[in-house]
């Protein structure tokens, strides 16, 4: 029982100190596409090959990554021009590229989950005094892919552990 605990406190620990990473990712986000609408949805796509030596990403793969990311741009565009499908909501995306990376993918998908945490910011102030002013992301209530079972599975378990919020 006290293993188990350890390894819920470590998960805890991994978890956090990965969504700090997210957080900053969030205003550099370079492998990421973003569409708005009342209604987001999240897709995780190898657009990227695995990078050289330590690189995140490497070249752009047209037949598995790009096709897979312009399918669901295409699907979203197609049911946001009929009105009667969804009257009066539109589809946004977050699309994420998981670099062909199991572990990129996770840090990737962190931010599938920012919209639903909240700090504490009560103490922070500008230079000038003023609160700051933050953008909180998008809600995401669905994610599509990942292309690899290995990287759809971890990232079912993150999100898992925010079903009571999504």
């Amino acid at each position: 029982m006290a293993r188990s605990g350890v390894c819920v406190w470590r998960l805890f620990w991994l978890l956090s100190a990965a969504v700090d990473f997210a957080f900053l990712q969030e205003t550099y986000a370079p492998h990421s596409i973003r569409t708005q609408g009342h209604l987001t949805l999240g897709g995780l796509f190898p657009v990227h090959s695995r990078g050289p030596d330590g690189a995140p990403c490497g070249d752009l793969k047209k037949e598995n990554g790009i096709q897979r990311l312009e399918a669901m741009m295409y699907a979203l565009d197609q049911i946001n021009q009929d009105e009667q499908l969804l009257p009066n909501i539109t589809l946004g995306a977050r699309v994420l590229d998981t670099c062909s990376r199991d572990t990129y993918a996770l840090e990737q998908s962190l931010t599938f989950v920012q919209a639903l945490i909240t700090k504490d910011t009560s103490d922070v102030r500008c230079t000038n005094g003023e609160p700051p002013v933050f953008v909180k992301p998008e809600k995401v209530v669905g994610v599509i892919g990942a292309s690899a079972s290995s990287v759809s599975i971890m990232v079912a378990n993150i999100l898992r552990l925010f079903q009571a919020s999504l």
